[in-house]
């Protein structure tokens, strides 16, 4: 175990001892949810004090249980445990998001709806842009129109840029070891090319020396949450992650094989091997922002 998943579940038990609120068996079901929950802080974000626990890591928290296929049910019953101890904490340095600000209830089996609008894209990209950031600029367009997950984005290399431009595909190894190519969109080739030119032959072309990869990610992960508010279209309750972009290009993948004629089924299957997994199910939920997700459940 971690130092920093001692220190929360040594927080957590002091917690656990001092109440007598609610029936002995839902105080065991809500510790036992919350030291998961002490698990997964410590280990993506180092957490070391339970009361700084704040909204970023209660919605990276929902995210993973939803990739994980845990249901709007199960999900809520963790976060409820999560807030029976945050209640009890003295000076909690955040309040947490509500069920409704989650959009836990509109979780079907059609999945949440992530995908980001191009207007909501543009403007992220002006941030980035703003910023200096050509770093993640290009790997904004990787999520975009490669449909890249962010740590495969953060394992390009350069041999891994160089081989793209040489066969026009980038090549990435995703999920339990499964290695995908991936078209590449003509937007990326000049930009490819300008990281070749600015990273050493051997190095990842988004970690900077001396950084974990890990950090790079929650670098550009704290980007995209604290430029939200710039770029999410006014009355959207969509939850705003990178893993969006992922949705939004699958989409687009989706209704441009509908248009060349493929039968929905054909363009799920072709859109679920670009994805990298092989799930229909899963390829349904990426599909949700699609009339709702009706038009290609057939």
């Amino acid at each position: 175990m971690s130092k920093h998943y001692d220190n929360l579940l040594s927080q957590l038990n002091r917690l656990y001892r001092h109440t007598r609120l609610g029936s002995y068996k839902t105080r065991a079901r809500y510790y036992e949810a919350t030291q998961r929950f002490c698990r997964f802080v410590a280990d993506r974000y180092h957490l070391q004090r339970l009361a700084n626990i704040g909204p970023k890591h209660i919605y990276a928290y929902v995210m993973y249980l939803q990739d994980r296929g845990m249901s709007a049910s199960t999900i809520k019953t963790d976060l409820a445990a999560i807030r029976f101890f945050h209640d009890m904490m003295d000076r909690p340095r955040y309040q947490l998001p509500s069920n409704q600000e989650l959009i836990l209830q509109r979780r079907t089996l059609k999945g949440v709806d992530r995908t980001w609008s191009e207007a909501e894209f543009s403007r992220m990209l002006a941030c980035a842009l703003e910023a200096d950031r050509e770093d993640f600029v290009t790997i904004l367009y990787l999520g975009r129109y490669e449909a890249l997950r962010i740590h495969e984005c953060f394992r390009i290399d350069t041999a891994t840029a160089s081989r793209a431009l040489k066969e026009d595909a980038i090549t990435v190894k995703g999920k339990g070891g499964l290695v995908r190519s991936v078209p590449l969109h003509p937007i990326l080739i000049p930009r490819l090319q300008y990281h070749l030119e600015h990273t050493p032959r051997g190095k990842k072309l988004f970690v900077a020396d001396g950084v974990e990869t890990h950090q790079a990610i929650k670098e550009l992960q704290a980007f995209i949450y604290l430029h939200r508010s710039l770029a999410q279209d006014p009355d959207s309750t969509r939850p705003m992650t990178f893993h969006g972009l992922r949705h939004a290009c699958a989409a687009q993948w989706y209704q441009e094989y509908i248009q060349a004629g493929h039968s929905p089924h054909e363009a799920r299957l072709l859109v679920s091997r670009l994805l990298g997994h092989g799930r229909d199910d899963v390829t349904r939920i990426y599909l949700a922002s699609l009339e709702g997700g009706e038009r290609h459940g057939e």
